[in-house]
């Protein structure tokens, strides 16, 4: 368990963000700092950034999954640094209507070591207007 918990910990540190452990998963919540309206009014909790692994086996390999916010000009230069490092993009769609900005999220899944996948996905970060922060 201990060990979970320091590959957790790690886990969150790439992202400069605060790791949770619960039932066995590593989560890691960060948020876009872009205004958005949703029908005119100013939302706060929808441009977010939901990272996490779980079912670590004994060889290190993990399920990662994550789901970003995203701009809609952002997706194509994201997207490709994504498939380019063997992440699988999984889903993009949007939540919600008469956003502005536009808004779609991107879902993304991989089985490799935690800390592969947070490494590769923050590289990915690189390609957003802004980067996702705690």
């Amino acid at each position: 368990m201990a060990d979970l918990e320091n590959t957790c910990q790690q886990f969150a540190d790439i992202f400069h963000g605060q790791s949770k452990l619960e039932n066995g998963v590593c989560f890691v919540t960060l948020r876009r700092t872009f205004h958005v309206t949703i029908q005119g009014k100013t939302s706060v909790d929808v441009a977010h950034a939901e990272i996490s692994f779980e079912s670590l086996d004994p060889s290190g390999n993990a399920l990662n999954l994550a789901e970003i916010a995203v701009l809609q000009e952002e997706v194509p230069r994201f997207v490709w640094s994504l498939s380019q490092q063997g992440i699988i993009v999984s889903a993009i769609h949007n939540h919600w209507i008469f956003t502005n900005p536009v808004l779609l999220y991107v879902h993304l899944q991989a089985v490799e070591p935690p800390l592969m996948f947070a490494k590769k996905l923050a590289n990915s970060f690189i390609h957003l207007n802004s980067k996702p922060v705690s």
